[in-house]
């Protein structure tokens, strides 16, 4: 009864904020086809991760956020950063910039619930169902029909594919790695750490994959920058800060597998990117894989 009746006095535009979450993690992926077309990914990757760095160090400082008690606290940060922010999103703009659709990529990162909760967590010893099984299944017979009439032999094409495997396994192993040692990690303090460790691996990673640092600095890279900086590195992760600190973070989990077709939408509508009746049947295929997964 005291459920019914909290719920009922919660204000009615919180129940907007979920969703607007999940709106705003997919326009990321549109955002990055529009900065990378000015900018090499990892060099794109560096700057964004350096500004952000320099706000979230602000932000910190001013607000007097609580900083890691250890230097091995600040260590697991900063693995879970390289992870997330280094490997999770290098892997999606290194295939973005190969060509691979904002939607396509949207939906190959998206089956992290599934990768987690059904391959990686019998190694935890967790137990998975019948319907997650059914998931994993639904998932991986989606992706196969999405890829399947754009899947070649181009060495750019497979690099692409093979560039969000490297994000899908950095996102799973970021979402391990900070539930088992950085929980509890303060998103303005924690964030400084993990976007620093992220700057310096993606400033390498322009040196190993030989990229020039050459930026052309059009109005549309300045909007890109300001959309995945302040809407989406300060902006959505506040906001999922926000959802987790009253209970909402369950309602972002039940909405999330919504990214790669909302992406694809938006890249539609940007990009004139399509998928054709096949891709289109394998996105809804997948998606619902995903939904499966994350039921609990």
């Amino acid at each position: 009864m005291t459920e019914i009746s909290t719920a009922s006095r919660r204000p009615l535009w919180q129940g907007f904020m979920p969703p607007l979450f999940v709106l705003l993690w997919a326009s990321g992926f549109v955002v990055t086809k529009l900065g990378v077309a000015f900018a090499e990914p990892f060099i794109f990757l560096f700057y964004r991760f350096a500004i952000a760095t320099l706000l979230l160090l602000g932000i910190a400082l001013i607000t007097g956020a609580p900083w890691p008690r250890s230097r091995r606290y600040v260590g697991h940060i900063a693995v879970a950063g390289l992870l997330l922010q280094g490997t999770y999103l290098g892997g999606v703009y290194a295939a973005i910039d190969l060509g691979i659709p904002a939607g396509v990529s949207a939906l190959i990162v998206g089956m992290q619930p599934v990768l987690t909760g059904v391959v990686v967590g019998p190694l935890l010893g967790e137990r998975v169902s019948g319907k997650q099984w059914l998931g994993l299944g639904l998932g991986f017979i989606g992706i196969m029909l999405v890829l399947w009439q754009k899947l070649n032999f181009d060495s750019a094409h497979l690099a692409g594919i093979a560039w969000n495997v490297v994000g899908l396994l950095g996102i799973t192993a970021a979402t391990l790695y900070q539930k088992k040692y950085c929980s509890d990690l303060d998103w303005r303090s924690g964030g400084f750490i993990q976007y620093f460790a992220a700057a310096v691996a993606c400033f390498a990673m322009t040196f190993i994959t030989g990229e020039t640092g050459a930026i052309d600095w059009t109005p549309e890279i300045f909007v890109a920058y300001a959309w995945l900086i302040f809407v989406l590195s300060i902006g959505a992760v506040s906001l999922l800060g926000w959802l987790i600190r009253r209970g909402e973070a369950s309602r972002v989990a039940s909405v999330f597998y919504l990214v790669p077709p909302t992406a694809a939408l938006m890249g539609w509508l940007m990009f004139g990117e399509t998928l054709g009746p096949l891709a289109l049947l394998g996105m809804a295929a997948a998606v619902a894989g995903v939904a499966l997964v994350m039921r609990k």
